[in-house]
């Protein structure tokens, strides 16, 4: 969504560039611009005054002064988006910016095109939410706080089963360092996002489809690098590009990502149109899908549009579902169950949905693709070996109620 129209509010302490901001916005565009140290404890006053359709506030050198002024802006008018623009790496501040009432964080210094991107994003996300996006193909993000709870097993077998249906899916892999979606799907390197990467030049619909590798079901991959020192090359925007041009030519894309929240990641799930989480059933993995989820909520997506895979979930380790829900405020959409012939298949370079669709987990991974084709709808097959039962029931007082998976405009 253009920035074209909107009037500005811009905060600034010692560290913000304003000539940086201002060169991000429209040139025509009405900007107010003020200092922190003058504006904390008059907030309602300012917005009052100038009205403004977005605010930017810098929050480097003093966050304190920053966050009270979010809160305070935050509870005049929530409607109004609020950015926080922060000098450096934000770790530590994320969390309490996103509870002050900060609608997006982003990290400066960085060019004046990505910054009026991501200010386009937090527009786009406000004014369209839940909405449809006409011509483009849903993107889901497949995300795993923690390593080694089956996200990329998922990634591969969702793409399969999507290419299954009839649909034309690729899967990208941003797992720059270490991806597995070639070794997963039994798909030689032989091109890789960095090789497209090091071409230069511009990034087309034609040249973006010959560094892809076709897997036999008809879905597609863009690897990652085969060495993690070819990461570097990969840039946030680089990656942005290559969404949009997937989101115009296939059915679906799907990104399997690295367990953190890193540059990438964030710009993947910016872009996306659904989120996926995946989890297991052990003490270790459900603490870290929690946080995962309490991550996800400060940056704006509530946990009910999520979508939720508890892989081994038939595992015998003391927790019932109505501890998950206890733990995570959230009921497992898909239960994937424990099944010995899925490291077989991954030795044969096949996905289980490949190689034993009958069995539970490859009719779980079905119904993970079933409820993103809104096929079926969340609650009624959760690929268990009883197909009508369901993850939800005990301890889920909310089960009737389920919302439908997020749509974000971009």
């Amino acid at each position: 969504m253009s920035l074209d129209g909107l009037t500005f509010l811009v905060v600034t302490d010692e560290s913000s560039s304003e000539a940086l901001i201002r060169s991000a916005l429209p040139a025509s565009a009405p900007v107010r611009v003020a200092a922190l140290h003058d504006v904390v404890g008059a907030g309602a006053q300012l917005l009052a005054e100038t009205a403004p359709d977005m605010i930017l506030v810098g929050c480097s050198t003093h966050p304190e002064q920053a966050l009270r002024l979010i809160t305070e802006m935050s509870a005049v008018h929530s409607m109004r988006p609020i950015v926080a623009l922060y000098d450096g790496n934000p770790n530590g501040f994320m969390g309490p910016a996103f509870r002050a009432g900060a609608d997006d964080l982003i990290t400066l210094p960085q060019p004046a095109n990505d910054l009026a991107f991501a200010l386009q994003k937090v527009v786009a996300r406000r004014h369209t939410p839940g909405g449809s996006e006409s011509g483009r193909a849903p993107m889901i993000t497949v995300l795993g706080p923690k390593g080694g709870t089956g996200k990329t097993v998922t990634a591969c077998n969702l793409a399969v089963a999507l290419a299954d249906s009839g649909s034309k899916p690729v899967i990208v892999d941003i797992d720059l360092q270490f991806g597995d979606v070639g070794l997963a799907l039994g798909l030689k390197p032989e091109k890789t996002i960095y090789d497209l990467v090091a071409t230069g030049g511009s990034l087309d619909a034609e040249k973006l489809d010959s560094f892809l590798i076709r897997h036999r079901s008809c879905a597609s991959a863009l690897l990652a690098p085969t060495r993690p020192d070819q990461a570097a090359v990969v840039t946030t925007a680089f990656l942005r590009d290559v969404f949009e041009a997937l989101r115009l030519s296939y059915d679906w894309v799907i990104v399997d990502t690295p367990p953190a929240f890193s540059p990438e990641v964030i710009t993947a799930i910016d872009a996306s149109s659904h989120l996926c989480v995946v989890g297991m059933l052990d003490a270790l993995s459900l603490k870290d899908t929690k946080i995962g989820l309490e991550t996800l909520e400060q940056m704006g997506y509530p946990p009910d549009d999520l979508t939720l895979v508890l892989n081994r979930a038939d595992s015998s380790v003391g927790i019932s579902m109505s501890d998950v829900f206890e733990l995570l405020h959230k009921t497992p959409d898909v239960l994937v169950p424990s099944d010995r012939a899925i490291p077989r298949a991954l030795t044969a370079g096949m996905t289980i949905y490949e190689a034993e669709p009958a069995s539970g987990a490859g009719r779980a991974y079905a119904a993970l693709a079933q409820k993103f084709s809104g096929l079926v709808t969340a609650g009624e097959y959760f690929g268990t070996d009883d197909p009508g039962t369901s993850a939800a029931g005990e301890g889920d007082p909310n089960q009737k109620r389920r919302r439908r998976l997020l749509r974000r405009g971009n």
